[in-house]
């Protein structure tokens, strides 16, 4: 028996009985506290994105689920799952897509790290003082770029405030985890002083290699060891942030500095060196011509860079310096249409060279993005309409190899239907070109964290995505549900095809390293997603189960690589007064869908994972004594989205102690 399918298809025939049970049970609906997504051209509630599906992290829910890593956070998801390279590095995966597909976000600009490139490379955005986690896609995808193909996470931090605090505001956590012995501060602060609103914010951690529950290797009962080595971690970030506020809107600037030092558990054990410096501008412009709601202007500089260490120094040294700017403008409705037309500019300059002398993993490139796009939506008698398009000119021009220049067109349109109050059926169709990114162009030396040789191909054509997703779901009362249904075919899509025997670290014949060529060819991925809630955000009792499937696979035959498992998953919760607790238990099905460089099946597994928390009132402080238990089962859990799957299973059970002020 397929059970998501079956999972997804009983969710549905349960959630359109389910009123005639939450009417006997409640006379009214709880109050649910709108949370808005800032991605949103139209700032628009997280209920109110069914054109968009869109998910919103914040609150106690972000705390809970906060681990070492943006993948780790969000990887329990609907549609969601991780890259997992140790514990220092995991990118998330949405609907089987994964790497320059998902564009990650802070504050609405591009994080402009490199995690994009490879899984070992870590996202430069901290999860610990981020406000509040946002999944998007659909037609406002397009906005911040046609790669965007999976979809988009924005984390949200508000170092450049946009309102006035009375009084100061922030809150303050420590946490230790007993399966890292792990050590944890965090902390975010607020205030004003006239019409200049200040923030700071920071964030420490240290971890050591992690246990596990047993072999090191799959299958391989002498591998057994206590800790996974090479999977420690030390992270620092501190932010600071202004902006003067007035009636006619508000200017700011933030500036902040990441350093990240993290082991990777390969066989060869290697680590990372990272650090970056962002600086950003920010300005709101309320009401700035008749006819217009807001004209926003942004602009971002960051400095990345980070080495990879072997055991004699640094291997491979990445750079990447952008500069990033946006402009938009937003109309009031006319003819019942209400949108944002903008324009985006990016200039990077990006490389990765071998410290050794040896042949560089990607030369000196100059990139230069310019695009425009427009998003509108419209009501059309009972249809909700929205729609996105944007152009794109993207140029790549390296050192000592072939300039390119790629044309992008790109394009959205979704309708939802109201059939009934509380319920919505809707699709979306969209076209999308992305441009290769400049390691699938341009790689022609070693990169040892991922025991690679990659060989770029300067002739690829841009990747075409036609993507078609329908949905249906119930957005108020006590009980609420959706279910989405996708495929999406792309023309020459991107890969890197691991093959062709070994090489050494000049590209000759040799024992080290496995050689990986980019190439493409026409792909299509499809799957499934339902969610049913119950009471996520009142008093008492609280539930939720949820089931996703995908399947990537090349037209001419042979999956994609490093897919994801289809999982269930069910939790209950429970919150009265001051106390309040929950357990989760997902279930992953074994995944032997392997691509042609994949030779192991990742084995199923069930992540048992449980919260209790009480909160002191102090004064006007209030403290929150919290205890997570991850792992309960201590199973030995790998995911098949990780390329270390085979060598390096995911933490055995941790239990993870804490206190939160909240003033």
């Amino acid at each position: 028996m397929n059970i998501p399918r079956t999972l997804i298809a009983s969710a549905i025939l349960l959630a359109f009985n389910a009123p005639v049970f939450a009417q006997a049970t409640h006379t009214h609906d709880d109050a649910v506290p709108q949370v808005l997504v800032t991605a949103s051209p139209f700032r628009s509630a997280a209920d109110d994105q069914i054109l968009t599906p869109a998910k919103v992290l914040a609150g106690d829910e972000l705390r809970d689920k906060t681990g070492s890593s943006i993948g780790e956070t969000l990887s329990q998801e609907l549609g969601v799952s991780a890259s997992a390279f140790g514990a220092g590095a995991s990118r998330p995966v949405i609907r089987g897509m994964e790497g320059s597909r998902v564009k990650m976000l802070e504050n609405g600009m591009a994080t402009n790290d490199v995690s994009g490139l490879s899984n070992d490379h870590a996202v430069a955005s901290e999860g610990a003082v981020a406000r509040q986690i946002e999944i998007l896609r659909g037609p406002a995808a397009l906005l911040y770029g046609s790669g965007a193909i999976g979809g988009l996470v924005n984390i949200v931090n508000e170092r450049i405030p946009t309102a006035l605090e009375p009084k100061p505001t922030g809150q303050v956590e420590t946490r230790y985890g007993t399966v890292d012995n792990s050590r944890n501060a965090s902390a975010s602060v607020d205030g004003a002083s006239g019409q200049v609103a200040l923030h700071v914010d920071a964030n420490w951690r240290e971890t050591n290699d992690y246990k596990i529950p047993g072999d090191r290797v799959l299958d391989d009962p002498s591998t057994s060891m206590k800790r996974l080595p090479n999977s420690e971690t030390q992270a620092k970030e501190i932010g600071v942030g202004g902006s003067w506020i007035a009636d006619w809107g508000y200017a700011g600037l933030s500036a902040a500095h990441q350093s990240n030092l993290y082991g990777i558990p390969s066989l060869e054990g290697s680590r990372i060196d990272q650090k970056q410096d962002r600086y950003d501008f920010d300005s709101l412009v309320k009401a700035p011509l008749a006819g217009f709601e807001s004209f926003r202007f942004k602009a971002g500089y960051t400095d990345y860079r980070h080495a990879e260490l072997g055991e004699d120094g640094p291997e491979v040294l990445f750079s990447n310096r952008s500069l990033e700017t946006r402009a938009e403008l937003a109309h009031a409705p006319v003819a019942g249409l209400h949108g944002t037309f903008g324009v985006q500019t990016e200039n990077t300059h990006f490389s990765a060279l071998n410290a050794e002398g040896g042949p560089d993993t990607v030369p000196v490139t100059h990139s230069k993005t310019a695009a425009a796009f427009l998003v509108e939506e419209a009501n059309a008698g009972p249809l909700r309409l929205s729609a996105g398009l944007r152009y794109e000119n993207v140029e790549r021009d390296p050192v000592g190899n072939l300039k390119r220049s790629f044309d992008l067109g790109s394009g959205s349109l979704g309708a939802a239907w109201p059939f009934t109050p509380g319920y919505s059926v809707g699709a979306t169709v969209s076209y999308a070109q992305r441009a290769p990114a400049i390691e699938e162009l341009y790689s022609g030396g070693p990169h040892d964290a991922t025991a690679t040789f990659d060989i770029g191909n300067p002739d690829l054509d841009k990747e075409i995505s036609r993507n078609i997703e329908l949905s249906v779901q119930k957005t108020n009362g006590l009980l609420r549900w959706k279910a989405n249904a996708y495929r999406n075919n792309v023309s020459d899509f991107i890969y890197g095809r691991i093959g062709g025997g070994l090489v050494d670290e000049e590209g000759n014949p040799g024992d080290a390293l496995r050689l990986r060529s980019f190439e493409q060819a026409d792909a299509h991925i499809r799957g499934a997603e339902a969610e049913v809630t119950w009471n996520q955000t009142g008093a008492g009792w609280s539930g939720r189960l949820f089931a996703d499937t995908s399947r990537g696979k090349l037209d001419a035959g042979g999956s994609l690589p490093l897919q994801p498992a289809d999982r269930i998953g069910a939790s209950i919760g429970y919150r009265q007064g001051d106390w309040r607790g929950g357990l989760s238990l997902v279930h992953a099905r074994g995944q032997d869908r392997l691509a042609v460089s994949e030779t192991t099946a990742t084995p199923a597994y069930n992540g048992l994972n449980a919260n209790v928390s009480y909160t002191q009132h102090l004064a006007s402080t209030d403290l929150t004594w919290f205890l997570l238990a991850k792992n309960l089962l201590d199973e030995d859990i790998r995911v098949s989205t990780s390329v270390l799957k085979d060598i390096a299973p995911l933490p055995g059970r941790n239990f993870v102690f804490g206190v939160r002020a909240k003033f």
